[in-house]
């Protein structure tokens, strides 16, 4: 029905002919923006309306004093639930850190929430459909885990930065009343608020990618970009760093990257290293993190995007 919606938009009210290259660049547009704007509500409201039953000093109260392979394992899934702003980077992870949370475990946590989000994750389910999406959270999961893990082995508590008088960024705190009127309200405000925020980055990504749909041969990618090529996951890990964008606007250019020919394993290599390695983010940590630990960090990151990317390859 969206579909045919689309179409009819494009031919009747923009009066484009159809079976075009042009009709079909502004029909994949509009379908997309539409199911992804929907999906994506949908699910940010169930998370955010969940997140109201773990404040941050629960979940600071639970990571601290568990054995370390679940204390790795929840702090992933919370990554996975909890919004990663840049203002809230910094005093998010001193905030762990100065509760008692292990560092390798609070790097767990970093790792997964910006790569494993509630909008990655409805728009991964919305253009990939369920089986892509879980692999990639399964996958996201691992990495996280095991990257805290590796980190939490070189001991680098003395690599941190020491920072005084770090004050609130401005984010509103999670709303923690019982009642479920407060709930469904704050949900409602928080779907709002990130909507809001990532709908341009969803106009872009979902142009890019209708451009890409309709104009670029589909050989073309496949040639440079495709399974059987042995450089196409480490560069596209290399091309994603010093990218800024999000979720948002990154997975719907991948899903048109996927149409063409590029490899699966390939395209979320380059989603993966834009969000959980830009370049930004690695200016926010050097407020709290030694130019060395910042090393360790992107490098062991880094190899288990490249290792997911071949994986992906393999078993797609």
């Amino acid at each position: 029905m969206l579909r045919q919606f689309s179409n009819l938009v494009t031919e009747r009210l923009l009066f484009i002919t159809p079976e075009t290259r042009l009709f079909d660049v502004i029909s994949y547009f509009i379908y997309d923006v539409i199911k992804i704007l929907i999906l994506l509500s949908v699910i940010i409201f169930i998370v955010s309306v969940l997140r109201t039953f773990l404040p941050k000093e629960k979940i600071k109260a639970i990571l601290a004093k568990r054995h370390p392979f679940w204390g790795h394992l929840l702090a992933g899934l919370f990554g996975v639930i909890t919004p990663f702003c840049s203002c809230s980077a910094v005093p998010l992870f001193l905030g762990f850190i100065e509760t008692g949370v292990p560092l390798g475990v609070t790097f767990t946590f970093l790792i997964a929430s910006p790569m494993i989000n509630e909008v990655a994750l409805a728009l991964l389910f919305s253009l990939f459909g369920l089986k892509v999406a879980g692999i990639y959270v399964v996958s996201g999961l691992v990495i996280a885990m095991l990257a805290g893990w590796v980190i939490g082995k070189f001991k680098a508590e003395g690599l941190l930065v020491e920072l005084d008088g770090q004050k609130g960024c401005g984010c509103k705190k999670e709303a923690i009343e019982l009642k479920w009127a407060d709930r469904i309200r704050y949900g409602v405000k928080y779907t709002k608020k990130i909507v809001k925020k990532v709908w341009p980055y969803i106009l872009i990504g979902v142009g890019l990618g209708a451009w890409i749909h309709g104009y670029v041969p589909a050989d073309w990618l496949a040639q440079y970009a495709g399974a059987d090529k042995w450089y196409a996951v480490p560069l596209a890990t290399l091309i994603g760093i010093p990218l800024y964008s999000n979720a948002a606007g990154v997975i719907p250019l991948i899903s048109a990257l996927t149409e063409k020919g590029v490899a699966m394993g390939t395209a979320l290599s380059l989603m993966m290293a834009v969000t959980a390695l830009s370049l930004p983010e690695f200016m926010i940590l050097k407020r709290v993190m030694k130019t060395k630990l910042i090393i360790i960090f992107a490098s062991v990151v880094g190899l288990g995007i490249i290792f997911t990317g071949y994986l992906f390859n393999w078993v797609i």
